[in-house]
């Protein structure tokens, strides 16, 4: 038998073990993040990806108290970044830059070596940036209907430039030509900019391509736009009218989100989320993204999660309707 001072000092003890067990954890979860976080776009440096992205890390480094830091990781059309953090330990200190590219891969892409619906845990909407369709200022098209129009009575004369096979750029070229029963060439680059050279210089007749990459030289003349690609119209291009008004039913767009590995936990989830509504809020954010004719996405994690699982579905269906897929 013990004394009973014994058996007070003992259970006194075990109180206080008790009650150091129920404090680690929240102590842990609220030390987050306690080092750098890694961003990792999977792109090469510059463009809208890079700004969104620095807009952003800069604002939770803020708020945060730890550098959350850039890291580009190109290649594969986004595949080798997607895979890198899908590979990454959950806890919160590796998130992705997701975008169209996931949505698209999964069914343009027999031979992806993951699953991203499964690899990555949907953290936060970024922003979606309307396309448009330009062209050079020779072409004698100054609308889609004269564009269609123009490609019916020229059949094998138009060519249409991308950013690479397989891009939002490609798939909604496709599914132009797809939906307005007309042909043209595809030309696919490495990156917006070469192609956007060659259709000011004539070499092609014109190009999808994202609003924030274009929009400076349709407003200083040296391309034509004739439509752009979502529902509504851009506020960076009032003047341009959506390619619907023509094709019924014709929508496309790139998207931009947060990305973290499966099973990362939900505290840290919610945390990010939180902050990055916070930023998309602040006004100065919001004035840089609407110079880059981007619209800001704020939301829960759970709403960017069937945002993603919405547009993997229409990308499907523009796979499928194209006829593209990657060999």
């Amino acid at each position: 038998m013990i004394s009973k001072r014994a058996f007070l000092h003992s259970a006194a003890g075990m109180a206080l073990a008790s009650l150091g067990a129920r404090t680690i954890t929240p102590a842990k979860a609220d030390a987050y993040p306690s080092h750098p976080v890694r961003w990792i776009v999977p792109y090469t440096a510059g463009g809208a990806t890079d700004v969104i992205s620095r807009l952003i890390c800069q604002r939770l480094s803020e708020r945060l108290g730890q550098p959350f830091v850039v890291e580009n990781k190109p290649g594969a059309g986004s595949n080798i970044g997607t895979q890198a953090v899908i590979a990454a330990p959950p806890d919160g200190y590796t998130l992705l830059l997701t975008s169209t590219a996931n949505a698209i891969n999964a069914s343009f892409d027999p031979s992806l070596p993951f699953d991203f619906a499964k690899g990555i845990m949907p953290v936060a909407g970024l922003a979606r940036i309307p396309l448009v369709l330009v062209v050079n200022n020779d072409l004698p098209a100054h609308n889609v209907a004269e564009f269609i129009a123009y490609a019916k009575a020229n059949p094998g004369k138009l060519s249409i430039a991308s950013s690479g096979i397989g891009t939002s750029l490609h798939l909604s070229g496709e599914l132009f030509k797809a939906m307005a029963g007309i042909q043209f060439t595809h030309v696919p680059y490495r990156g917006s900019a070469p192609g956007l050279t060659d259709v000011m210089s004539g070499q092609i007749q014109g190009m999808f391509d994202n609003v924030t990459s274009s929009f400076e030289l349709v407003r200083s003349g040296k391309l034509r736009a004739l439509g752009v690609t979502t529902h509504d119209r851009s506020e960076t291009l009032p003047d341009v009218p959506p390619i619907s008004d023509v094709l019924a039913g014709f929508e496309t767009s790139s998207f931009y989100g947060v990305g973290a590995p499966h099973d990362t936990p939900q505290a840290i989830v919610d945390l990010l989320n939180k902050e990055i509504n916070a930023a998309l809020a602040d006004s100065a954010i919001k004035q840089r993204l609407g110079e880059l004719g981007a619209i800001p996405l704020p939301g829960n994690a759970t709403e960017f999660a069937a945002m993603l699982t919405t547009e993997t579905e229409h990308w499907r269906k523009v796979v499928e309707m194209s006829g593209q897929k990657k060999e």
